[in-house]
């Protein structure tokens, strides 16, 4: 009794000093544990109080493995912060927690932020001020603008300079995936002073995801001549199983063929048992000495310089592409590697939050030209606003807006994500299994269980009908009660109308469309799949090209 009496007392006087009588208090949470991201937020909120002396502003830092579970708990019971990081929760969650718990930024993102009054963004809107439009806080389910990002993320190669030049003699890195290729072959056949071999590559669940991911899977670029059925430019997992059931398609095609060689080659670059290591232990490992290359994102940039400060200097190069003559890739490479600089850091504002237009405020506050260059430059990381300087060492991490991309999309449900994951692990572990088995015992496997997995997408879909219906319902109300020919009725109009072609009548069409694909095939010729260049066209590309270049 006497400690749970203490307990009430100690709460209370915290409560007391965190929020004194006339303060206003906002408490913003995140998992952002990288080197300064909380001191950013604190100087930002040092910058803020300058002329809101009366409010005060408390992180709260989760661990991201802890943080989903702990914002449900908030949510739940009603004691969320006022300014949150939405992620590390199922996406079903999230929008659900979107609708339910969280402001809606949209009246905001059309009119000027007032706190760009001093720059040359002072009469931009605000959505107009981010360098994606905003679509990284705009959520498409909702048809509303939901969250703010605050940063920029792309991924990059680091390494070792220092261990390059003792290693190979050179003073810069690798250029073309040929040259990568044959210099990781070096260094794999070198030892250090205590007879080690040295790691041309750093493994481990984490990294090797990444050189999957931002290079390996741009090989599969051209499986969209065949399987983009719907021809939007992505293959959806639904078209890449229709491509495959239909025989449009092959496991063994050129392209997946390529990247999976290539995931070989990077495999046999990294630590023994690389798959079984976490994120922290391929760190250790580069900051050792002992690895020469490591993939991550500019998330990590900062921390990887203060680990490797005094000890070595970290080097950034872009993912190390093959080229149109590479012997074993030119004939799959469409051209350089494009990449979507995502948005992130999302913060939103929750309803249970006592003085939301003070929370709103201080989002507006950091979203703003100079705060965000600020917040960025600390943390080193990419402001999400246009027009801002970053710090020298991210130069190299300007993203690439034009090239090719992935489409291999294999993920279509329990049973065979479960059965690629197996064999996929498989693969990149034991060099006696061969891509070639790996086909032959995943490709009759898929097309036959497949088939449970696509219907069983499709019954979910089916299943989110009344939901999309209650949703509807909602939108035709609010433009029922909003005054006639006014610019919130049309919105909502216009909102009402789109939803419905889109969730309801479009969408069964297209799912009609697949059922009659996967049984009887596509109204495509194996030779051609779903795009077909004639002579004249390709020869026009070519010339605008050139023009282009010039």
């Amino acid at each position: 009794m006497v400690v749970y009496v203490w307990a009430l007392i100690s709460v209370a006087l915290y409560r007391y000093n965190e929020a004194p009588p006339g303060t206003i208090t906002l408490r913003i949470s995140h998992w952002q544990l990288e080197t300064g991201v909380r001191d950013g937020i604190n100087e930002l909120a040092k910058e803020y109080q300058k002329t809101h002396p009366n409010v005060r502003i408390l992180q709260e830092a989760i661990p991201e493995g802890t943080y989903g579970q702990w914002l449900s708990t908030q949510i739940m019971s009603g004691t969320a912060p006022d300014i949150i990081e939405m992620g590390m929760i199922p996406y079903q969650v999230m929008l659900a927690y979107y609708n339910r718990y969280c402001f809606v930024m949209t009246p905001f993102v059309n009119k000027p932020n007032p706190y760009n009054k001093d720059n040359e963004l002072a009469n931009v809107p605000l959505r107009n001020t981010f360098k994606d439009g905003m679509a990284a806080g705009y959520v498409n389910e909702l048809q509303e603008y939901m969250a703010i990002p605050l940063s920029s993320f792309t991924v990059r190669v680091f390494y070792n300079v220092d261990l390059l030049e003792k290693l190979t003699g050179a003073n810069n890195p690798p250029k073309t995936y040929r040259e990568f290729f044959d210099l990781c072959n070096k260094v794999k056949a070198m030892k250090d002073e205590k007879g080690r071999n040295y790691i041309p590559v750093v493994g481990s669940k984490y990294h090797f995801g990444i050189w999957e991911g931002a290079l390996c899977e741009m090989m599969t670029y051209k499986v969209l001549d065949k399987a983009d059925l719907n021809r939007d430019g992505v293959v959806g997992n639904d078209e890449f199983y229709i491509a495959i059931k239909a025989g449009l398609l092959n496991f063994d095609c050129k392209p997946i063929a390529a990247k999976y060689n290539m995931v070989r080659e990077i495999a046999d670059f990294c630590q023994p048992g690389f798959t079984g290591l976490s994120r922290d232990e391929g760190v250790f490992l580069f900051a050792q000495k002992r690895a020469l290359f490591m993939t991550t994102g500019t998330w990590d940039a900062l921390s990887l310089q203060e680990q490797a400060k005094g000890n070595f200097t970290v080097g950034i190069m872009d993912f190390p592409m093959p080229t149109k003559d590479d012997p074993a890739y030119g004939d799959v490479v469409a051209g350089p590697r494009y990449e979507n600089p995502g948005l992130g850091f999302n913060y939103s504002v929750t309803r249970t939050s006592r003085n939301p237009e003070v929370a709103f405020d201080f989002l507006l506050f950091m979203a703003s030209k100079k705060s965000n260059e600020k917040l960025n430059k600390i943390i080193g990381w990419i402001p999400s606003v246009i027009d801002t300087e970053i710090v020298p060492f991210l130069n190299d991490f300007k993203p690439c807006f034009t090239g090719i991309y992935g489409n291999f999309n294999v993920w279509l449900g329990g049973e065979t994500w479960i059965r690629w994951m197996q064999l996929a692990s498989l693969y990149q572990v034991d060099p006696n299994f061969t891509f070639k088995q790996l086909v032959e015992q995943f490709e009759p496997f898929y097309k036959e269980k497949g088939y449970d997995d696509f219907m069983e997408q499709k019954k979910n879909n089916k299943r989110v009908i009344p939901v999309n219906e209650r949703f509807l319902t909602g939108i035709r109300s609010q433009a029922l009660l909003s005054k006639n020919d006014s610019p919130e009725a049309n919105s909502f109009w216009i909102k009402y109308r789109t939803q419905t072609r889109d969730r309801q009548v479009f969408y069964e069409i297209w799912v009609s469309t697949q059922m009659h694909w996967v049984n009887e095939g596509p109204p495509f010729t194996n030779e051609y799949g779903p795009y077909e260049y004639s002579p004249e066209l390709l020869a026009k590309i070519k010339e605008r090209v050139k023009k282009e270049k010039k």
